[in-house]
């Protein structure tokens, strides 16, 4: 099989090589203040040859051994020795019985090394910086894919610079600075810092892992999108099986954008037979793209929330993921800030499972349009970060003085 990077708006195809990021045409239409243009996305062609020989993923000693069913641009040998992924689907019985939801299940990224989604993709950067002797990786962050960065970097012996408002959780910048890395905090927002940490890559050539702008973000994060279909269709007795539905926090539409990526590898290799509904989650006051889903256009706002992680003025990956959303009929739902800690504590007390606010939001926009969805379909709510990174917010929820 073959990799390559290609335009999904003109269709120029490039090398998958340190230094390639944007579309060279459609890159050129970037201005500030809109999503990124010329966003690429890798692509295989011919035929895949999984490297593991079982018809699932294999549970392993070998961290990388689950990556070896997943069409990926890095041979699994180069990843570093880091048990990311493989996490669980949960069957919340507790949860489904209060909430008459039988079909409702829970995919749990908080049991990730960092305690976060984000590790998916930065596991697959330092792969590639790996294989091609890179020996630093620079990126800007709310304070999930800093702390992932600078958790996967300690592991495979990388230099990590990370460029985070001051603003961001304290949990978050103590990760990054306990894993080693470097961080360069600004005075002011997530989409300052992505401009900073841009202008740092382009002034020193280190590769950026800028969330969006690097093409390996979202392929790293379609794994998800495997696993929920191989223990999905386990539980059915099923080599694999789609969920009808799947809600997915979405703040810069990374997330979004790699796991209907992965469901449409799963079609493409004949493993599924039908793509499920996406759900984009956003919080009321960062909504770009549910806002664009019904408008058709990007009407760009300051942003406001306590979901920090994904709060974001600017949508870098909003285009790309736009599109993805259109083409699979997806649906954008927005719920408050006291939605989304009303939803964290019902999660959290009737599962046992403590996410940040950022993937009760997910939880919270399910609650929301949940009625509209036959009670039998099974339902997907990812939930991409550990309440622990962000205990403030929570106490607040619960009426607790820190």
């Amino acid at each position: 099989m073959k990799w390559l990077y290609r335009c999904p708006s003109c269709g120029s195809s490039y090398a998958i090589e340190p230094g390639r990021y944007l579309c060279e045409a459609c890159g050129k239409k970037n201005a500030p203040g809109i999503p990124l243009q010329g966003v690429l996305e890798c692509v295989w062609e011919g035929n895949f040859v999984p490297e593991a020989s079982s018809p699932g993923l294999a549970v392993s000693a070998s961290p990388a051994a689950a990556l070896k069913d997943i069409p990926l641009p890095v041979e699994s040998g180069f990843f570093p020795p880091l048990p990311v992924g493989n996490t669980p689907l949960w069957s919340p019985s507790r949860l489904r019985d209060a909430l008459d939801a039988p079909g409702l299940w829970l995919k749990d990224d908080t049991c990730n090394p960092s305690g976060s989604y984000k590790d998916r993709a930065s596991w697959l950067v330092a792969a590639f910086a790996r294989k091609h002797g890179i020996k630093e990786i620079a990126l800007a962050s709310t304070g999930n894919a800093a702390s992932s960065m600078a958790c996967v970097g300690a592991a495979a012996g990388l230099k990590i610079t990370v460029y985070l408002p001051k603003a961001a959780p304290a949990a978050k910048r103590v990760q990054v600075l306990q894993y080693g890395a470097e961080l360069r905090e600004v005075e002011g927002t997530y989409d300052l810092a992505f401009d900073q940490s841009l202008a740092y890559s382009r002034a020193t050539g280190v590769l950026s892992r800028n969330t969006a702008y690097n093409p390996l973000t979202i392929e790293g994060k379609k794994t998800a999108s495997f696993e929920i279909a191989r223990d999905l269709g386990a539980w059915k007795g099923k080599p694999w099986a789609a969920p009808g539905h799947v809600f997915v926090p979405t703040g810069d539409g990374v997330i979004m954008a790699g796991v209907v990526k992965g469901f449409e590898d799963l079609l493409k290799l004949g493993r599924i037979d039908r793509m499920p509904v996406f759900w984009a989650a956003q919080a009321q006051g960062s909504s770009a793209i549910a806002r664009a889903l019904d408008s058709g256009v990007f009407e760009i706002r300051p942003s406001s929330t306590l979901a920090d992680s994904i709060s974001v003025d600017v949508p870098r990956n909003g285009s790309f993921a736009l599109e993805k959303l259109k083409k699979h009929r997806g649906r954008g739902v927005q719920v408050s800030d006291q939605e989304i800690l009303e939803a964290q504590k019902t999660l959290a007390s009737l599962s046992g499972l403590f996410a940040e606010p950022s993937s009760a939001c997910a939880f919270a926009c399910w609650l929301k349009v949940r009625k509209s969805i036959p009670r039998e379909e099974d339902v997907v709510v990812m939930l991409t970060g550990s309440g622990l990174k962000d205990i403030a917010f929570a106490a607040r929820g619960i009426g607790c003085r820190l």
